[in-house]
């Protein structure tokens, strides 16, 4: 290894070691950081009770291919966001996906369509839409259920960072 290369590396390395730990809001999976754009949205249920969530926006097919494959954590407060073109039956599926999630298909006026819970990780198994969805979020398990997010709720979008 050539010098320069070492001192690099050993540059790299400090520079991790003495970085702060990471605090829960913070802990971001700098490798979805890198691929995908960021955004914010809020679901409001039937009940009318708003949450919020910072999503990661795959608006093409290569981060739509990617989604969250990999991912081993992430926050509750976090999803992810598929944004197609136009209106279709898309299907979703969870290969290389390690973590368990809700899959939330949305109406290209915001309206959730339909809500597949608990989708089981590492597996090929098509979760397809019901009907026509522009949108489709992705959640940690359990967090649709928990929120009482189905058919019906709504989705809200930051005109500033989700078309």
């Amino acid at each position: 290894m050539s010098a320069r290369r070492t001192v690099v590396l050993l540059c790299a390395l400090l520079c991790v070691a003495c970085s702060p730990p990471a605090t829960p809001k913070a802990e971001k999976d700098a490798s979805l950081d890198a691929f995908f754009g960021r955004g914010q949205l809020v679901v409001i249920n039937n009940e009318g009770d708003r949450h919020e969530f910072d999503v990661y926006l795959a608006t093409d097919f290569d981060q739509r291919r990617r989604g969250l494959m990999f991912v081993r954590r992430l926050p509750e407060t976090t999803g992810m966001l598929f944004i197609y073109d136009t209106d279709g039956i898309y299907s979703m599926w969870m290969k290389n996906t390690y973590i368990p999630l809700d899959m939330v298909f949305v109406r290209a006026d915001g309206a959730v369509s339909s809500v597949i819970h608990d989708a089981t990780p590492l597996t090929l198994t098509k979760r397809v839409a019901t009907e026509p969805v522009r949108y489709v979020l992705e959640l940690n398990a359990g967090v649709a259920r928990h929120l009482n997010i189905g058919s019906g709720s709504r989705l809200l979008f930051a005109e500033s960072n989700i078309d």
